[in-house]
């Protein structure tokens, strides 16, 4: 299996953003079922707003996330750039009987979502200065925090379907689950896990522009069943985001608990697979 993301600078600390980009680029490979066998630096470096020893700690952070996914750093690129950019070219392994798709879910199956959202809202706020250093922090440990321990988990049930939530937002990447509407996903927005603050920044009208886009293409993708109150939580891009995981119904509960003992202590119950109906994405 082989994946590559790079990302924008998303916190001041160079080392943490290391962190979290590495944690974003392995993730596609966590999705699919697989274990990180390699990984490549790539980097587009920002020299003129960046001092040099910042590509160090960007790279020192990236590194440890290799490592601690069980993979080697075995090399990478770099290039001069108007914007820094970081991120991995990651290969991975599975067997071929147990790789997880993406379109797969089966009727009946309940749908799992192992961190909250909100967190596109969150960085935006982070870069205009809006949230306190402990709100920061803590949307930063969820950033870095990599989707290998959820991964592992799965491996011991009977999961049908997983994808990463990222750009596309929680919308964006359902729809893509649901086979572009060949079954329904229906989400509980209540059962939902969102970062508080994502609430107060939604309010402020503090939204990144891949949100507002997520909103206009899928809009009509999405039915609510009532009234929320953040719809845009849903189409909020997200960076580093995690894992949607649809499973056996029977089961569910216990990979949930396996999940939270594993530390993704936000995971939730938050949805489930029925026959095609309405829309796509349901949301009560």
């Amino acid at each position: 299996m082989q994946t590559l993301d790079v990302i924008t600078p998303v916190v001041d600390d160079p080392f943490v953003y290391g962190q979290i980009a590495a944690a974003n680029s392995l993730s596609d490979i966590f999705a699919m079922g697989a274990e990180v066998l390699t990984a490549m630096n790539i980097v587009g470096f920002d020299s003129c707003n960046l001092a040099a020893d910042a590509l160090g700690e960007i790279l020192r952070g990236g590194a440890g996330k290799v490592e601690e996914a069980g993979g080697l750093l075995v090399g990478g690129h770099t290039i001069e750039a108007p914007e820094m950019t970081y991120g991995l070219s990651v290969t991975g392994t599975v067997h071929p009987q147990k790789v997880l798709r993406n379109d797969t879910p089966r009727i009946g199956d309940l749908l799992i979502l192992t961190k909250p959202l909100g967190m596109g809202m969150i960085t935006t706020g982070i870069k205009a200065d809006l949230l306190s250093d402990e709100a920061t922090r803590r949307a930063a440990t969820l950033l870095a925090r990599l989707n290998l321990y959820a991964a592992r988990s799965m491996r011991d049930f009977d999961v049908s379907a997983c994808t990463d939530v990222t750009g596309f937002g929680l919308a964006g990447h359902a729809f893509e689950m649901s086979g572009k509407g060949r079954v329904t996903l229906r989400f509980d927005y209540d059962a939902l896990p969102i970062v508080p603050e994502a609430i107060e920044m939604a309010a402020m009208g503090i939204i990144p522009a891949g949100t507002y886009a997520n909103e206009s293409y899928l809009k009509e993708k999405v039915r609510f069943k009532k009234e929320v109150p953040e719809p845009m939580i849903l189409f909020d891009a997200q960076t580093s985001g995690g894992l949607l995981i649809a499973v056996k119904q029977s089961e569910a509960h216990k990979l949930l608990q396996r999940i939270r003992d594993e530390g993704d202590e936000t995971a939730a119950i938050v949805g489930s697979v029925e026959e095609a109906s309405e829309a796509a994405i349901v949301v009560e």
